[in-house]
């Protein structure tokens, strides 16, 4: 499986067997790093992580993998670059790809990271944009690979605001991967239809499928994994909160719903979670609106700590995977080994 040259800006580029391949690299890789096996297959290349949206997850996962493999990882964050401000973005990847061996992008726009890849000349990561990330589902997938051994046939819910860029992505990767994929929201969050078509078609050839119900309880009735996410994404106005809390409180992951759920059912989370009072927004959420919506009374909103914690959740290993599937994708698209 050759893919030396290619950007990762969403699953949509990429064929059910080069996914597939993508997380049998990370499972490898994985091994490698828990049995302490050296993998610098990249020494002397170098990468350039553009953040205009922090995160702990994503750029951790870029900075270790990158120097795991023996390259050199700069870090460049909301106010490092003038990207957008004083240069365009079409200047900027012309810039970094002369420069660097590979560019790292988490932003807003989507057609901003699509622009880095016309004129960057290396390959470009998404990792993150308005509308896929792409990187958050290959872990989610070998979290899954690692729970039950296998991938195709998996029911899969996603449940909350389905129309970001996880529900998205998550809709892509079960299409191609033959899941069978459940979006649980109000009808006004479901995915673009125009994504929708494209994804039942890519489900008819695959063996999986996509439902798209409002009923929570209908929808992960029975499934093997839930999964869930922020209701307002960073960089969303503060008033959007009160809006999404009205549309998605009956949608919240508590005990109750995961009851229905099938006996070996996980629970999956991208993180960060709102799921107590030990965080400045959701101490705010829990005083302004908890008293009109209980369920968030307690700084819990799209998930319970008591389903964090429980033995059901694989968030933590699930976010451990990030640092293995970025570097498998950082290896196979700047021409590491293979698998």
């Amino acid at each position: 499986m050759n893919l030396k040259g290619r950007s990762f800006i969403t699953l949509l580029d990429f064929t059910p067997e080069e996914i597939e391949y993508l997380i049998q690299l990370s499972a490898t890789l994985k091994k490698e790093k828990e049995v302490g096996t050296p993998h610098k297959h990249l020494p002397g290349k170098n990468v350039v992580l553009l953040f205009q949206k922090d995160s702990t997850r994503t750029r951790c996962a870029f900075e270790v993998g990158a120097f795991d493999l023996g390259m050199g990882a700069t870090y460049l964050g909301p106010s490092g670059s003038q990207m957008g401000k004083k240069e365009s973005v079409k200047d900027t990847a012309r810039v970094l790809g002369r420069m660097y061996d590979g560019v790292e992008f988490r932003g807003y726009l989507h057609t901003d990271v699509e622009q880095l890849a016309e004129y960057a000349g290396v390959p470009v990561w998404n990792g993150l944009t308005d509308m896929y990330h792409p990187t958050q589902v290959l872990a989610d997938f070998l979290t899954i690979q690692e729970e039950f051994g296998t991938l195709k046939g998996i029911k899969f819910s996603y449940v909350g605001d389905a129309r970001n860029n996880m529900g998205n992505s998550l809709m892509i990767g079960c299409a191609k991967l033959g899941l069978h994929f459940t979006a649980v929201a109000p009808r006004e969050l479901w995915p673009e239809q125009s994504l929708i078509d494209v994804c039942e078609k890519l489900a008819n050839s695959s063996g999986g499928s996509l439902r798209f119900t409002e009923d929570p309880i209908v929808g992960v009735q029975d499934v093997d994994v839930v999964y869930t996410d922020v209701w307002v994404s960073m960089g969303e106005p503060k008033d959007v909160w009160h809006s999404r809390i009205k549309q998605l409180h009956s949608y919240q992951v508590d005990r109750n719903l995961m009851r229905h759920a099938s006996e070996r059912a996980i629970f999956l989370h991208c993180l960060p979670a709102f799921h107590g009072m030990d965080t400045e927004i959701g101490t705010q959420i829990a005083q302004e609106f908890g008293a009109e919506y209980p369920q968030v009374s307690e700084g819990e909103m799209e998930v319970t700590n008591e389903v964090i914690e429980s033995k059901q959740s694989r968030v933590f290993p699930e976010a451990e995977n990030r640092m293995h599937t970025i570097k498998a994708v950082m290896l196979a698209t700047l021409g590491g080994r293979d698998a």
